[in-house]
């Protein structure tokens, strides 16, 4: 007869050790891809500034103000693949291009910033650019940036949105 226990299997040919190291290293791996993820899609949210961007905020609410002040309004739409913003408020004459900024909430690398030509009227175009569906901070100013309108949209702009001057955003319910 034999004894098992003289003639036991060396540490490497058990299980139990190689599941006991395993959850360690699990671990590790984990850490690491974490890690990776972090550095391979760093937040641009974060501005490196402060100071300065707290002294612009003076001029956007100037911007605000005079949007308020020519009871400025703006209703954007989609249309046969361009964006159609129809401008309304106390204008004397029209511009004759404005910036939209459609600016993504969580990734910089999204945000689309669009030229509306005058189209006559109080109409401007742009051709739409090929984005995701979701959520957008809008913003729009005059070339000179002397007002703003700001708001959220929501893509695809299938429906009209109003983004009015008190920075108030109407979107029809539905869809």
């Amino acid at each position: 007869m034999t004894n098992t226990a003289l003639h036991a299997k060396p540490w490497y040919r058990e299980p139990w050790p190689w599941f006991l190291m395993s959850l360690p290293a699990t671990a590790v791996a984990a850490g690491l891809t974490t890690v990776w993820i972090a550095y391979q899609s760093a937040d641009g949210l974060v501005v490196g500034d402060y100071y300065k961007e707290g002294l612009a905020i003076n001029q956007t609410l100037e911007r605000d103000d005079a949007a308020r002040a020519l009871a400025l309004a703006a209703t954007v739409k989609g249309e046969d693949g361009a964006l159609v913003l129809t401008l309304a408020g106390h204008l004397t004459t029209y511009p004759g291009q404005l910036t939209l900024t459609l600016a993504h909430p969580t990734h910089q690398g999204m945000d689309h910033t669009l030229t509306l030509h005058y189209a006559g009227g109080s109409r401007y175009r742009a051709t739409l650019p090929a984005m995701p569906d979701g959520k957008w901070h809008a913003q729009l100013t005059d070339a000179a940036s002397t007002w703003r309108l700001a708001g959220v949209l929501h893509s695809p702009f299938k429906q009209a949105v109003t983004l009015s001057s008190g920075s108030a955003v109407h979107q029809p319910q539905g869809e």
